[in-house]
């Protein structure tokens, strides 16, 4: 199994039952391989995942890490699409992030390399991110809301000169944590 290899499987059913997809690698659109955008439970028995609730990796996005998920409000969903899917790519365990205030990396910054429930409580001084770079092995869950609540993304190593480049609505973050649960 490669470094970036993992196993999901998608049930249309609540508590892992109806028709399931099992998916291996990146997953563009689910509809492609016969199966409609509508999951009500999943299974991840490898790897972290990044899914979408459309496809071509756009839309709502959810980490899902190794464990059970009977129902979709167990993965943050407020409904039951799900369109595609891939792995978190991971490299290791050696996490860095770097937050800007300002886009294309201005501003005040603040490195972590560690998870953080509350943003402004240690001392970032505004409820938004416009840039940032993520060093290291590791990838991280940014939340609009404190501890880790509201409207997720994921980002992995790179420079993300803006919000919109890591598909953010707003740059509305309070919260940060590290995918940890990946084996």
């Amino acid at each position: 199994m490669s470094q970036y290899s993992g196993k999901i499987v998608f049930y249309e059913g609540k508590c892992f039952t109806g028709r399931k997809l099992e998916v291996y690698g990146d997953s563009d659109n689910f509809q492609d391989r016969g199966f409609m955008n509508r999951v009500n439970s999943i299974r991840v028995e490898t790897g972290a995942w990044i899914c979408f609730d459309h496809p071509d990796f756009r839309g709502q996005q959810y980490i899902l890490e190794r464990g059970e998920y009977p129902e979709f409000h167990r993965w943050n969903a407020h409904n039951d699409h799900m369109g595609s899917c891939r792995p978190v790519r991971m490299h290791g365990e050696h996490y860095r992030i770097e937050l800007f205030e300002g886009c294309n990396f201005t501003g005040q910054c603040m490195e972590f390399c560690d998870d953080c429930p509350f943003l402004q409580g240690r001392g970032w001084n505004k409820n938004c991110i416009n840039a940032l770079r993520v060093y290291g092995d590791g990838a991280w869950v940014m939340y609009e809301e404190p501890n880790y609540r509201g409207r997720m993304y994921i980002v992995e190593r790179g420079n993300y000169r803006s919000h919109t480049d890591w598909q953010g609505h707003s740059a509305n973050i309070q919260s940060i944590r590290r995918v940890a649960n990946y084996f």
